[in-house]
């Protein structure tokens, strides 16, 4: 085929995926009438991954299955926003880490709305004033986010999906490298990139900074200092990228929780998580005891924290993920015996196991 001849091709399979893609939204819109009348989340984390696993399953290529995705991840959005002008708060400034993962997540079509701490997020879904939140929880070599958890106490929002962001740390300036003299940096970045750092710029003062979004600001604004920070925060500073993937540990990632107020149902197939946290009475064993029923009922924890309750002196909340769903009959069962070993038991969410 010429030239001409492939791109009328083009144009003939264009009109076609418009006149399909406006297809399917009208069966989107006619669901979310439906779950609006049921009273039901219009958002559905276990639907969205059944939908992303059948369409890479019937893909053969060349696209990528990422690529694919990213397609499907804009169709969705934009039928989102359309059954629904859904908020979304974060854990800003813009353009930080958790601004991505809520736009992997939820995609560029739904209004995203920036809080200045982990608090402020989870108040913004609790009052209705955002459908849901996104915050981070944990990093692969930097541990927990503690706010985050001690948030769950009082809360009564529920975990109705997460997020798990590969981190790229990029070193960016206005100038060039060997005229970097400060190097703004976020206390977590640091300590993710300590090692680059050290070999490469050694000399280079170190400003820490409130967030990596807040490093790429303040770099762009001086031509001998540099910043640390993902590409989408050089992107919106307009900050060339002078290194990538400067982090100590190629495996760097972050899982962010997306917050709501109603668990979706199962996802079959034995393909979700529970997280829920519980505190023991003081007496000797009682942990022990606690954690019985996942052995018992052959329940995979994939995860344990425990976190200084703030009532009582070395009083404890024990944080737990595992694997399944709340709603299937061995976990409830484990739940449900955990509750006779312990003084507080708090199913936080069920959701799919699964970026």
């Amino acid at each position: 085929m010429s030239l001409p001849e492939h791109r009328q091709a083009i144009d003939a399979l264009d009109a076609q995926i418009v006149k399909l893609i406006n297809e399917r939204t009208k069966h989107v819109l006619e669901i979310g009438a439906l779950k609006v009348k049921a009273g039901q989340e219009i958002y559905a984390p276990q639907r969205e991954r059944a939908v992303f696993q059948k369409v890479t399953k019937l893909n053969k290529g060349p696209i990528t299955h990422a690529g694919l995705r990213a397609i499907y991840r804009e169709v969705m959005s934009a039928s989102l926003s359309l059954e629904k002008s859904l908020a979304i708060a974060y854990l800003g400034p813009e353009a930080t880490y958790t601004h991505e993962a809520a736009m992997r997540r939820f995609g560029s079509s739904l209004r995203y709305v920036p809080q200045k701490t982990i608090a402020d997020v989870f108040h913004e879904v609790a009052k209705k004033r955002a459908d849901y939140g996104v915050v981070p929880v944990e990093n692969s070599t930097e541990g927990v986010v503690t706010h985050t958890l001690d948030m769950f106490v009082d809360s009564d929002l529920k975990i109705v999906a997460q997020v798990v962001l590969p981190i790229r740390h990029c070193l960016v300036s206005a100038g060039k490298r060997e005229g970097i003299q400060k190097l703004y940096v976020h206390p977590q970045t640091l300590a993710q990139c300590r090692g680059w750092i050290h070999r490469h710029l050694p000399l280079a003062e170190l400003i820490e900074t409130s967030s990596n979004a807040r490093s790429a600001e303040l770099a762009a604004k001086e031509k001998t200092a540099g910043a640390i920070c993902g590409v989408f925060a050089a992107e919106k500073y307009s900050l060339p990228v002078l290194e990538h993937d400067i982090q100590d540990n190629a495996a760097n990632a972050t899982r962010f929780l997306v917050l709501g107020h109603q668990c979706p149902p199962p996802s079959g197939k034995g393909t979700d998580r529970t997280s829920l946290m519980f505190s023991i009475r003081d007496e000797a064993g009682a942990l022990h005891r606690s954690l019985a029923p996942f052995r018992r009922f052959r329940i995979n924890m994939t995860k344990i924290e425990s976190r200084p309750s703030k009532r009582k002196a070395w009083e404890y909340f024990f944080f737990v993920d595992c694997d399944g769903h709340a709603e299937e009959p061995k976990v409830a069962k484990a739940i449900a015996m955990l509750g006779q070993h312990c003084s507080f038991v708090k199913v936080l969410g069920s959701y799919p196991n699964s970026d």
